[in-house]
């Protein structure tokens, strides 16, 4: 299990140049490594903290549901596996932001880990331009895409929650910065 205090994260700069694959995995794991860091050195407790009462939104959950859409994306569809989601359910859709005492932090986090790296092994043999069908089961307009859109979609993802992360730990603890 990783040490989750800021000064053990690995959260390496993306190259200023280099090829489009590389790049793009570069300000993917930038930005999984950027959450990290926003959750590390908190207790259970304070990553399930909200940021103010109206609203639903904590750490835990967004780690929650970051390793969801890790799945999501990398695994059901741009690999094709056919799993159920770590956290979400079709019976309770949005668990992985609302049901956060069910599994420890610390699990939470390893198992967010644990999907980043089957998410890397599912689309690393692919091609930006190979195709990727995703079922009628998954409730999308288009049931294709490339595996470009499918890192452009999650650099995308992590910025959005990111941000929410930001808001987040400087309402906890008054951590500020990138």
């Amino acid at each position: 299990m990783a040490d989750w205090t800021a000064s053990t994260l690995d959260r390496a700069e993306p190259e200023l140049q280099g090829p489009e694959r590389r790049s793009l995995e570069q300000w993917l794991d930038y930005h999984r490594a950027t959450l990290l860091h926003k959750c590390a050195g908190l207790t259970h407790e304070q990553l399930r903290q909200k940021s103010v009462p109206t609203s639903g939104l904590t750490l835990l959950g967004i780690v929650r549901h970051m390793a969801d859409v890790e799945r999501w994306w990398f695994r059901l569809h741009g690999a094709g596996e056919r799993l159920d989601l770590q956290f979400s359910t079709d019976a309770w859709p949005d668990a992985d932001f609302e049901d956060l005492d069910s599994v420890p932090a610390a699990d939470v986090l390893a198992t967010f880990e644990k999907e980043c790296e089957s998410a890397r092994a599912a689309v690393a043999g692919k091609g930006l331009d190979d195709v990727v069908t995703c079922g009628p089961e998954h409730h999308h307009r288009s049931h294709e895409r490339d595996v470009r859109w499918l890192y452009l979609h999650m650099i995308e993802e992590y910025a959005r929650h990111n941000g929410h992360a930001d808001l987040l730990r400087e309402a906890i603890d008054g951590t500020t910065g990138e």
